[in-house]
């Protein structure tokens, strides 16, 4: 997924694993700063918010037949387990780790460390 998502104004700052967005107006609870796929969540309220809020944000669709403007059967994971619901409903958790494969084959989960990211 892009960088800038849910940023209004942004503004890119290079850095050396590539562009780096901030933002001049204002920024939506749900953002990225950078491609890397981690979502952020600045709120004022706990709650658990859902990859659907995050695509509404993006103004992108999600469904079980569609990521973005990619169409085909989805298959969804959610820290390396099969989602068997509507992918919309996955929860954005601390350091969940989601994937998203769209047709076949589909590839395996693969973990991720957030060691040392200071996220």
């Amino acid at each position: 997924m892009p960088g800038a998502i849910g940023l209004l104004g942004p503004v890119a700052q290079q850095t050396a694993y590539g562009p780096f967005y901030g933002a001049q107006q204002c920024y939506y609870w749900l953002h990225t700063h950078t491609s890397d796929g981690i979502i952020h969540i600045e709120s004022p309220t706990a709650r658990i918010y859902t990859l659907g809020n995050f695509f509404d944000e993006w103004r992108q669709p999600l469904s079980r037949t569609q990521v973005a403007s990619v169409k085909g059967k989805v298959t969804a994971y959610l820290n390396g387990k099969a989602w068997t619901k509507d992918p919309r409903t996955i929860p954005l958790l601390p350091h969940g780790v989601i994937q998203l494969d769209v047709g076949t084959p589909t590839v395996p989960p693969k973990p991720v460390s957030f060691a040392g990211t200071n996220l």
